[in-house]
């Protein structure tokens, strides 16, 4: 399956892929902590099935520390030992927020009651924030193909601005 598009390659595209990744520079530097950042992308990524964006995701947080297991149970979130309960909030929220379609009432007030039980305001904004966006990025990623596999750690650091 060839990609469909190069968004990079297009004005437009960089120019659009240029504004997300700032948004998601600010999402980066707030008080979420980056684990529970990375952990929530890749299991969205997961979900809608983008596979650039679990290769990115997996890589990134793999290069930040983040160990193979945990990683590998992402998938596995509700039948593991190895996140905390903030982290299953998180994943949770997560889930429920890329699955809209898939529930009349979208986040349920149990997922949200968790979340609010382990997170602050500025945590939660940038919880809501990381799942729009990655599921905004994920979309784009679907729907022109982009493959999985050929990304490296920092490649987009150059982005910014």
């Amino acid at each position: 399956m060839e990609p469909r598009i190069d968004l990079m390659a297009n004005e437009l595209g960089a120019k659009i892929a240029k504004r997300i990744y700032n948004v998601s520079l600010a999402i980066e530097q707030s008080p979420l902590p980056k684990a529970t950042q990375d952990l929530v992308m890749l299991r969205a990524s997961q979900i809608n099935g983008c596979g650039f964006c679990v290769d990115f995701h997996s890589k990134d947080a793999a290069a930040a520390g983040e160990s193979a297991v945990r990683l590998n149970l992402v998938a596995a979130w509700r039948e593991s030992t190895v996140f905390t309960e903030a982290e299953r909030a998180a994943l949770a929220l997560a889930e429920e927020g890329t699955r809209l379609a898939d529930a009349h009432q979208g986040v349920s007030d149990e997922t949200w009651a968790q979340v609010r039980k382990h997170y602050d305001d500025d945590q939660i904004v940038a919880l809501v924030s990381v799942v729009a966006m990655i599921n905004a990025s994920n979309r784009l990623g679907v729907i022109v193909r982009n493959q999985g596999g050929s990304y490296e750690p920092g490649m987009f650091t150059s982005m910014s601005s």
